[in-house]
């Protein structure tokens, strides 16, 4: 159960991640466009490592607070 809830929270701050970078990427994309695409490539690597966890653990709809 431990390890579960420890995927779980570590699935849930990939996506927070995931989330910001994608952010970044698109309010840089006028402004610095190397940037940007920097930070679309470590959103995408963000995004695998989340599908792995999601292979790993099911696409369950728990939320850890």
């Amino acid at each position: 159960m431990q390890n579960s809830e420890h995927l779980l929270r570590k699935r849930f701050k990939l996506r927070q991640e995931y989330l910001r970078l994608i952010e970044d990427a698109y309010n840089l994309r006028q402004t610095d466009h190397a940037l940007s695409d920097f930070s679309e490539f470590k959103a995408t690597k963000i995004l695998h490592q989340l599908n792995k966890l999601k292979f790993v653990i099911g696409d369950t709809n728990l939320q850890v607070n």
